[in-house]
């Protein structure tokens, strides 16, 4: 099986629409997956942007989203999920902003490539206390069954 991740609200490569950014409502945008391998016991979700703070001299990767242990059952998170609503046993990391939950995109100059990176992982995570992308990412290393990106576009 080959893991799959899909938006209701963009295809890959294609225009993040506005109302999943700062200068629309920040929303998080439907997210769809399929095809979690065998021996998938959670999920993880990283939400960046290579760019910024400007695509033609990027200095850092912003993160805007970092979920873990979400459970192999679940199919996908609804548009503008969070917190509570989240499947049962996520947990979610920091963000660039220093919070949890989805920062929407907000790109300062030029045109940003976000990535929805998604992991299947052979375990359950301990609770990391708000991990941010960094600390999610080595805490995964040697877990990792699979992994997909979803990539979209965002221009102000």
């Amino acid at each position: 099986m080959t893991l799959i991740l899909t938006s209701t609200a963009f295809s890959h490569h294609q225009e993040i629409p506005l109302l999943y950014t700062c200068d629309g409502s920040d929303l998080s945008p439907p997210l769809n997956w399929s095809g979690i391998p065998r021996g998938t016991e959670s999920l993880a979700l990283i939400v960046y942007d290579p760019d910024a703070p400007d695509p033609a001299a990027p200095k850092m990767t912003w993160v805007h989203w970092v979920l873990y242990n979400l459970p192999p059952a679940a199919t996908g998170l609804v548009q503008g999920i969070g917190g509570p609503d989240l499947p049962a046993g996520t947990m979610e990391g920091k963000n660039d902003w220093q919070r949890t939950g989805y920062g929407g995109l907000c790109p300062p100059i030029g045109r940003h490539r976000y990535f929805f990176t998604m992991y299947a992982l052979d375990t359950v995570l301990p609770d990391l206390d708000r991990p941010t992308k960094a600390e999610l990412e080595k805490a995964m290393q040697g877990h990792v069954l699979a992994e997909v990106e979803l990539m979209g576009t965002y221009q102000r």
